[in-house]
């Protein structure tokens, strides 16, 4: 092995830790940042700060594992656990989430954002009543489609009131091309 050789590895090999490390902390910081909101973070209105996260994707695919782990312990750990199509289905969204906003993102930016709405309105919003119905009332088509728009709203919201300026941030201050 020459030089060459050796400088090479090592710089694969910080590139390899520095993905390793910024996922552990997204997907730390995805369950500190919904785990204490549990009782707003889960169900029909789905209030999770963490959700800004998942506008990460838009700047780096490296970064989709720790949103995606990130989503999955939080489901995992919720009190009210919604049991296996939660954990599963939400996990599912937000890989298919992050992925289409990586994709869309390298075009535009903004219209990265609009991923984790749709796909979190269609893929939770469709299963939740079915999760949450208890044994005195039924599913309707009408209960389904308003759980989709209000699982899409409270998303909306959130990447409207804390994504947009994240975005902002990261574009002014250059952290965009901090990300693995």
């Amino acid at each position: 092995m020459n030089m060459t050789d050796i400088n090479s590895n090592r710089t694969k090999n910080r590139r390899r830790i520095k993905l390793i490390v910024f996922n552990g902390i997204v997907a730390a910081l995805y369950v500190v940042f919904t785990a204490p909101f549990a009782n707003i973070a889960f169900g029909p209105i789905q209030v999770r700060i963490a959700e800004v996260m998942t506008l990460f994707p838009i700047y780096s695919a490296g970064m989709i594992p720790g949103v995606v782990l990130g989503c999955f312990i939080s489901n995992l750990i919720n009190p009210g656990n919604l049991g296996p199509i939660d954990i599963i289905g939400g996990t599912l969204a937000t890989l298919i989430a992050g992925i289409l906003s990586y994709l869309i993102g390298k075009k535009n930016r903004w219209f990265g954002i609009i991923p984790p709405v749709v796909i979190n309105g269609i893929i939770v919003g469709g299963y939740l009543p079915f999760v949450l119905v208890d044994g005195t009332s039924s599913v309707t088509i009408p209960s389904v489609l308003i759980s989709m728009l209000s699982v899409a709203g409270s998303e909306a919201t959130i990447l409207i009131v804390l994504g947009i300026p994240l975005i902002a941030v990261m574009e002014r201050t250059g952290l965009k091309s901090k990300l693995p």
